[in-house]
């Protein structure tokens, strides 16, 4: 499985009518495209960025999707968009359930050795299960980029105060973790889930 996210920070004022765009017309988009799998999009609106990731079957079917819909995802964006970052990760360990909107998601994003990928996966499989056991949690993901050493960590919690009351004991976990691993913890934010198509 492989996952596409675009990362897109810009003027606060214009979030909603974006996020407005995107959730109307992506899912339809998306749909029509083979190996498609499903889309989340969560925002920071104080702040004014969003994410979104499309789930693929394959690398190739995420590959076509991607010539076939750039100019478009382009177009969805503009007015908001002051920069927009798109990478392609693959799936390494995930515990999906169904996420509604106004869910809570964090994102920790993480460096490491590409040559010890294999030893990273394995530590990232044996943290994941810990996060579950937060009272709140409903869903968690790790993506990786092999060649480049990057992971990228996604915890989904049942609401805002499941996300905030998750705070503490998730950081012990992920301290445990990075440590395990070898890793160096990039960033950390947190996001609103706007819009789901779960599948």
């Amino acid at each position: 499985m492989y996952v596409r996210t675009t990362y897109a920070t810009g003027d606060p004022a214009k979030m909603e009518q974006a996020l407005q765009r995107i959730t109307t017309e992506s899912p339809k988009l998306l749909a029509d495209q083979p190996g498609y799998r499903g889309f989340r999009l969560s925002a920071d609106r104080e702040l004014g960025k969003l994410t979104m990731g499309s789930w693929w079957e394959t690398e190739e079917a995420e590959r076509s999707s991607n010539e076939q819909l750039g100019e478009r995802r382009r177009e969805l964006l503009e007015g908001l968009a002051a920069t927009v970052t798109t990478d392609v990760w693959e799936v390494v360990a995930v515990a999906r359930a169904h996420v509604p909107a106004g869910s809570g998601l964090r994102i920790g994003r993480l460096e490491f050795d590409p040559a010890k990928v294999d030893h990273a996966i394995r530590t990232f499989n044996q943290t994941l299960p810990k996060f579950q056991e937060i009272p709140g949690n409903i869903g968690s993901a790790v993506f990786v980029d092999r060649a480049r050493g990057r992971a990228m960590v996604g915890t989904l919690w049942a609401d805002r105060v499941a996300l905030v009351g998750s705070r503490g004991p998730q950081a012990a976990i992920r301290g445990e973790g990075v440590r395990a691993g070898g890793f160096r913890l990039v960033s950390l934010e947190e996001f609103e889930v706007v819009f789901a198509d779960n599948r």
